[in-house]
């Protein structure tokens, strides 16, 4: 059977000598924080768990398209037909509708690649690392909002996805990981490749499961896209032993699944009298603004219906960057928090008024969190309850769909034909004048090449269109800061982990989900070597990503933070070669041609025009090493625990701080 929470506890058979591990959270906390499920875990086949099943009602079961799905399905298996353990786990991914999977084999998963062969609807997408197949699923869920599915063998394959695991779970990103287990015989004896997976991410993970009998797998995988997708997104792994997938059964496509206690506690629909108290606050406030995130990425129509129904200006998180255009110049404030825009921390430092939707009040937005939005009245809605008050105490709250809020919001400002925009007009034209005092900037020294005239002139020459993936570091916030993001899920980056080495294998999995459209990884020289190996995957499966490689041979955002506060003392942040530090080192341009990628090198700024025009027109992958000065700022930044008024607007590496 499956290793997995309940919510009752599991009881060991008379004969099972085995230690059932405890539920991780109390049954009182997890009744308030209805998004996250719990998580339990065995270390032995030897036990079995008397469960009553539960059957899921139609209003929180999966979508409707989910349910098409399975009805049309038709599978390549006589009804009556066995089969093994892994040709099921690969039947149930088809069920889920699953096309594209990024799978690295190992010895404990070989069993699910050999059923991958047979399978005539599953791609399989080989990574280089299994790192860079996680990153790469994740890519894939990010860019479409799908549920991104990766495989790992065993041992250090699983291991290999922890930081993955970590990101998703941050960023609220969708996600089924599956590895493969040593056999169930041999758990717990400290086998070859044998790591507990399912407990060294238990705190990382939305849920997971070790699958201990062959005839849960359906169910199982049911429910790990039902839980990755429903409530607040989130990573679910499974881990499959291989004796499991090597068994043989006729499987049971009709069980139900047994989530009672996790549905009954997903929000319901925000009420009509919470949403008229928040419009009330609206029609009493002067200077509203809103603050949104990457849980209004599935809400992007609704939210630029409310902006102009409202006329309210709009700052956004890392996260929440192209759910309102940036574009739009009058009302888009763009990103906000420790390198976001003056204007926009200014509007939140005086607003009286913060509409705060599908956002967590993260420590790289606030500050110093007393003087945070200090003026304002608070209206928080997510979909997480754990969230709420967590942070920043609002004034009103709504646990729900931040999607259905804003339907509803909306109806209510059109039935009563609210006529909020003139009354705005005066607070609008005080953001206007902040905009034309603070607005971006950077500077120019010879012929060197600013890595944010590159970024913006990657934004005109693709009419900000691109799908752009990040490292992290500084281009990653130059990107956040200098190209205009028009849509939502045009912006992959690693916002709450901050995991550098994300930005190509991202790209990957936005190219594989999305052919056809410009995808580009903006990333550092740091960020790219760590999973440069995936040039190979780029190459092979003739993915058309461009890579901007904005090369200063440092860690440029350690190098920021000596200048800053560490009297530019270096601490160990030089990537380049000591012995000859005029020289390039490593040479980019030779990865890439190693891996039969086209690739050139730009050094004056004279001619990076041309040269990303080449990059953009030459068909298939490409890579374009930018050299560009160490000395350069993210600026405005406001340091860590600080406030607006500390906020830094100049300065860089050439002068003493």
């Amino acid at each position: 059977m499956a290793a997995a929470a309940s919510s009752t506890a599991a009881a060991p058979t008379a004969a099972s000598s085995f230690k059932i591990f405890p539920s991780c959270k109390s049954t009182n906390l997890l009744q308030s924080l209805p998004i996250h499920f719990c998580r339990s875990s065995a270390r032995t086949a030897a036990v079995s768990v008397s469960r009553r099943t539960r059957r899921i009602s139609s209003v929180l079961s999966s979508p409707q398209t989910q349910t098409d799905n399975e009805e049309t399905f038709r599978s390549r298996f006589g009804p009556n037909e066995p089969r093994n353990g892994a040709d099921i786990l690969v039947e149930a991914l088809e069920r889920e509708g699953v096309t594209d999977v990024f799978a690295y084999p190992g010895g404990a998963s070989m069993e699910i690649h050999q059923a991958l062969t047979r399978s005539g609807i599953i791609r399989n997408v080989l990574p280089r690392h299994e790192q860079g197949g996680i990153f790469a699923a994740e890519g894939y869920a990010r860019a479409t909002g799908k549920i991104g599915v990766c495989i790992a063998t065993s041992g250090p394959g699983a291991t290999n996805l922890v930081s993955g695991l970590a990101d998703a779970n941050m960023d609220s990103v969708p996600l089924v990981a599956i590895t493969g287990q040593v056999p169930r015989r041999m758990i717990g004896t400290d086998a070859f490749q044998e790591t507990p997976i399912v407990e060294v991410t238990r705190s990382i993970t939305k849920h997971n499961y070790l699958v201990l009998d062959i005839e849960e797998i359906p169910r199982v995988v049911k429910e790990a896209f039902y839980l990755a997708r429903t409530g607040r997104p989130g990573p679910v792994l499974i881990d499959v032993p291989k004796d499991i997938q090597q068994q043989m059964v006729v499987p049971d496509w009709n069980q139900s699944m047994r989530l009672g206690a996790y549905s009954s506690r997903l929000p319901r629909p925000p009420s009509i009298s919470s949403l008229e108290q928040i419009v009330r606050l609206i029609s009493e406030s002067k200077k509203p603004v809103l603050y949104v995130g990457g849980g209004c990425l599935n809400a992007s129509e609704e939210l630029r219906q409310f902006v102009e129904l409202t006329g309210i200006p709009v700052a956004s998180t890392l996260m929440g960057l192209g759910c309102y255009p940036s574009t739009d110049e009058e009302l888009s404030l763009h990103m906000l928090g420790m390198h976001g825009t003056v204007y926009a921390n200014y509007a939140v430092h005086h607003s009286d008024l913060l509409l705060a939707f599908g956002v967590r009040f993260d420590d790289r937005v606030t500050g110093k969190l007393e003087s945070f939005a200090s003026r304002a009245k608070i209206v928080h809605i997510d979909i997480d309850s754990a969230e709420i008050g967590k942070n920043k105490q609002p004034h009103v709250s709504v646990c729900g769909d931040v999607k259905l809020a804003l339907k509803g919001l909306n109806t209510i400002l059109i039935r009563r034909s609210n006529k909020f925009s003139s009354v705005f007009s005066g607070w609008r034209q005080e953001l206007k004048d902040q905009k034309m005092k603070h607005p971006l900037s950077f500077k120019t020294f010879g012929d060197a090449i600013p890595p944010q005239y590159a970024i913006q002139m990657l934004d005109e020459l693709t009419n900000g269109n691109a799908i752009i993936a990040t490292g992290v570091g500084q281009h990653q916030m130059w990107a956040a800061q200098f190209y205009k993001y028009k849509n939502p899920r045009q912006w992959l980056t690693s916002g709450g982990l901050g995991a550098m080495g994300f930005g190509l294998p991202a790209a990957m999995g936005a190219a594989v989900a999305r052919p056809g459209e410009i995808v580009v990884d903006i990333d550092g020289d740091g960020s790219f070597m760590m999973n440069v190996q995936e040039l190979t995957t780029v190459r092979v499966e003739n993915l058309p990503i461009k890579v901007l490689l904005l090369n200063n041979q440092h860690l440029g955002m350690v190098v920021q933070w000596e200048d800053r506060f560490y009297k530019s003392n270096r601490g160990h942040t030089y990537l380049g070669n000591p012995a000859n530090e005029s020289k390039i080192f490593p040479d980019m341009v030779k990865f890439a041609e190693a891996c039969d990628i086209p690739a050139a090198r730009v050094t004056k700024v004279d001619d990076l025009r041309a040269a990303m025009i080449k990059m953009l027109e030459t068909p298939g992958p490409y890579l374009l090493d930018v050299v560009v000065p160490h000395q350069e700022h993210v600026l405005p930044m406001i340091p860590s625990g600080h406030s607006f008024d500390d906020v830094i607007t100049d300065g860089d590496g050439r002068i003493k701080h």
